[in-house]
């Protein structure tokens, strides 16, 4: 119901969806991590996995193709976006981490910077400096309209079936909006 209803605000455009993540974070502090990814790939396996929208593999072979390193950035956790990058080959992701004590039970606080909003640009500038790799060559590809300092900051942003706040403003950029079916 709590995800719900951040979801609900979200749309309307009223949400601070980093401090549902950081609530979100806080909620399982003393959960054992193995207990969690255990959980989120059998979860993946049987709800997830096929939800790929049509045209998401092969935009991802096609920049393989091309010789482009395809990493996956993202506000889900490390342990979806494992199983994603595994599924399709990725290069790396970058993505929201949990503290785990030494017992190997989560802390309820984020293991460094939390990969939404600003953070997300953050994570993928320190990842491409890393890389010897310049923001303005990247692709980005979103639905949300959370993300819009990275659409604005790479060279090729491209709203895919992007939520209506997000659409109206990637149309009036002239920002690429493609639809990669249901």
């Amino acid at each position: 119901l709590r995800a719900t209803w951040w979801l609900v605000q979200y749309s309307l455009g009223f949400a601070d969806l980093e401090a549902a993540v950081r609530s979100a974070i806080r909620s399982i502090a003393g959960d054992l991590e193995a207990d969690m990814r255990r959980r989120v790939h059998a979860w993946y396996a049987s709800d997830v996995k096929h939800l790929y929208r049509p045209r998401a593999k092969a935009q991802v072979q096609h920049h393989q193709a091309e010789g482009h390193k395809v990493v996956l950035l993202t506000s889900a956790s490390n342990y979806v976006s494992e199983v994603v990058a595994e599924e399709l080959g990725l290069d790396a992701f970058l993505c929201n981490r949990f503290e785990v004590d030494a017992a190997g039970a989560y802390t309820g606080e984020p293991l460094g910077t939390l990969c939404y909003g600003a953070g997300k640009l953050t994570l993928a500038q320190e990842y491409l400096q890393s890389a010897g790799a310049e923001i303005s060559e990247c692709w980005f590809y979103t639905d949300s309209m959370a993300d819009i300092a990275m659409m604005e900051a790479v060279g090729h942003p491209v709203a895919v079936n992007p939520d209506p706040r997000l659409g109206r403003v990637a149309r009036a950029r002239g920002w690429a909006v493609e639809d990669w079916g249901v």
